[in-house]
C-alpha cells in the first residue's frame, strides 16, 4: 500500500497575498504570533511576581528591536558574510536591485536564530541596566516563552518551505513541491514540536520551588533548546554551500557555546543574591 504520508505535496505560497512588490507572508504573521503570545504569557508572570506592566511593554520593545537586530545580523554574518562584506546598507533594507538594476522588495530575507538569542541577551542587558531589575531574574523568566515563540517561527519556515530536510522514505515525509518530488525530513516541524516540549518542561520547573536558583532555568533552558537545535541539524540540509565539507555545521557550531554557559549554569554554585 502507498505510504499516505508521502503523498501529500507541501506547494502552499509564502505569500497570504500580494500587491506589485508587496507581499503579506505567513512567516511574518508567525513573527507576529510569537510576539503576541509571548507577551501574553509574560504579563501573566510580571504580575504574579510583583512587577508592572509597564515594565514589560519595555522589556519587550528591547527584545523585539534586539531579536530583529540580532537575526538579521547573525545571518549576514555567518552566512552571507561574502555577499554583504560588499553590500553593507543592504543588511537592514528590506529592498535591493538586482544585476539588471531593476527594484525589489525583499524583506528581511535571512535572520539567523543564533544571532537572535545575542540579540535578546544585550537587550536583557540593556533593560537590566536602565531599570535596575537583575539580569538573571528577566532571563530565567523570559525563557518561559521564547520555546513557544521558537516554535511558531519554525511554522513560518515551514510555510516558506525553507530549512527543509533530508530525502526520507519514513511515513511522514513531506514533498516540498517548490523544491522537488522528493519526500523529506519536515525539518522544521520536528523543532517546532521540540520547543512546545521545552516550553512544556520550562512551566513545569518553573512552578517548582527547588529549582529557583538564580540562573537555574536560564541554564535549563540553554542546555535543552541548543541540545535540541544541534540534534535536530541532521534533520535539515545546509543552508549554505560551504557546510557541505564542514563535520558539524555552522548552526551547530553556533549551538555548543550556549550549551557549555547552559551546563555552567545549572551547576554553579547558588549565588548569595536576591532575584530582584
Amino acid at each position: 500500500m502507498e505510504n499516505f504520508f508521502n503523498v501529500i505535496n507541501w506547494d502552499i505560497q509564502p505569500e497570504i497575498f500580494k500587491i506589485g512588490s508587496f507581499g503579506l507572508r505567513y512567516y511574518a504573521l508567525c513573527w507576529l504570533a510569537a510576539f503576541a503570545i509571548s507577551y501574553v504569557l509574560m504579563l501573566k508572570v510580571f504580575k504574579k511576581e510583583g512587577k508592572t506592566q509597564e515594565q514589560l511593554d519595555q522589556l519587550s520593545i528591547y527584545i523585539f528591536v534586539g531579536t530583529l537586530i540580532g537575526a538579521r545580523l547573525g545571518h549576514c554574518l555567518f552566512y552571507e558574510f561574502d555577499y554583504y562584506k560588499d553590500h553593507i546598507l543592504e543588511i537592514f533594507l528590506p529592498f535591493r536591485w538586482d544585476a539588471n538594476g531593476n527594484f525589489q522588495m525583499t524583506g528581511f530575507a535571512g535572520l539567523a536564530s543564533h544571532g537572535a538569542a545575542v540579540g535578546i541577551l544585550t537587550s536583557i542587558y540593556l533593560f537590566s541596566r536602565k531599570t535596575k531589575i537583575n539580569f538573571m531574574w528577566v532571563a530565567d523568566r523570559l525563557v518561559l516563552v521564547v520555546p513557544i515563540a521558537g516554535a511558531f517561527v519554525r511554522l513560518g519556515n515551514f510555510f516558506n518551505s525553507e530549512m527543509i530536510g533530508p530525502p526520507t522514505d519514513l511515513p511522514w515525509g513531506v514533498v516540498f513541491k517548490q523544491h522537488d518530488n522528493i519526500p523529506r525530513h519536515p525539518g522544521q516541524l520536528y523543532e517546532a514540536l521540540a520547543y512546545v516540549l521545552i516550553f512544556v518542561v520550562m512551566w513545569y520547573l518553573y512552578n517548582k520551588k527547588s529549582t529557583r536558583k538564580s540562573g537555574f532555568l536560564f541554564g535549563i533552558f540553554l542546555v535543552l533548546l541548543f541540545g535540541a537545535r544541534f540534534v535536530l541539524e541532521y534533520f535539515k540540509i545546509d543552508q549554505e554551500a560551504f557546510e557541505q565539507n564542514m563535520l558539524f555545521n555552522m548552526g551547530q557550531l553556533l549551538s555548543i557555546p550556549f550549551i557549555i554557559v547552559g551546563f555552567y549554569l545549572i551547576f554553579r554554585k547558588p549565588a548569595d543574591q536576591k532575584n530582584k
